[in-house]
């Protein structure tokens, strides 16, 4: 039986708090207290936000109608071996990086081929400005401006890696300009896993740690907050 061998958790997830950064449009955070220790003895809040808003999963009924919701993905799919592709100094401060397939090639001459089953983390130095929305979006006339996966990368590591998802430090893996979302698409056309607004990646090794994705389970849910916990070895 599978079992994780571990010496340090890292959490992978921001704080959710009313002030994140917020894609365009998308529902505000809203926290309400609904009971108080003094009026009712006990204290609860209830709370709203949008399904793709802090450190989030997407699923594939985002962009195809009738598929597969959040509540869809089994447990054993949400426990994932890892490996992080390094890129925030080749990245620097290029809002419109492209990572493409020489990036991957890179990272295979140190470390190896990308086994299979592997959710592919690209840590862009991104996280960094996550408490500067300016600075995370860089909204202009032309739209948003941040790093992400061009589509001939997740092509290759889909088809002749066979990974099972992939991950990211902005919000969302597809560039900002690439508004067709196609490495969205890809990946989620498979069933994969799609983890955006991660955190602290540069804590992680390249390789040999796993993910452990919590997810809430909204029904038909087209993807959902979530906790990622990284256990490295």
């Amino acid at each position: 039986m599978p079992s994780i061998h571990f010496n340090q958790i890292v959490d992978l997830s921001h704080l959710i708090t009313p002030d994140i950064a917020l894609w365009p449009n998308d529902p505000p955070v809203v926290l309400n207290t609904e009971a108080s220790l003094e009026k009712d003895g006990y204290y609860l809040r209830s709370f709203s936000m949008g399904e793709h808003s802090a450190t989030h999963m997407n699923a594939p009924n985002t962009f195809e109608a009738g598929a597969m919701g959040i509540d869809g993905y089994s447990p054993d799919s949400l426990v994932r071996p890892a490996v992080v592709v390094d890129l925030a100094s080749r990245v620097g401060d290029n809002a419109d990086y492209v990572i493409d397939l020489q990036d991957i090639v890179s990272w295979e001459q140190t470390h190896g081929p990308i086994p299979e089953g592997r959710v592919v983390l690209f840590h862009t130095g991104w996280q960094s400005r996550w408490a500067d929305p300016g600075r995370f979006f860089n909204q202009d006339e032309r739209g948003l401006h941040f790093p992400g996966v061009g589509a001939n990368a997740t092509r290759f590591l889909l088809e002749q890696r066979r990974i099972a998802g992939i991950g990211i430090d902005t919000h969302g893996v597809d560039p900002g300009q690439e508004t067709s979302f196609t490495s969205n698409r890809l990946v989620l056309q498979q069933r994969g896993i799609i983890l955006e607004c991660l955190n602290q990646l540069d804590r992680l090794p390249a390789t040999g740690c796993t993910l452990v994705i919590g997810v809430l389970p909204l029904q038909a849910g087209s993807g959902s907050p979530a906790r990622v916990l990284a256990f490295i070895p």
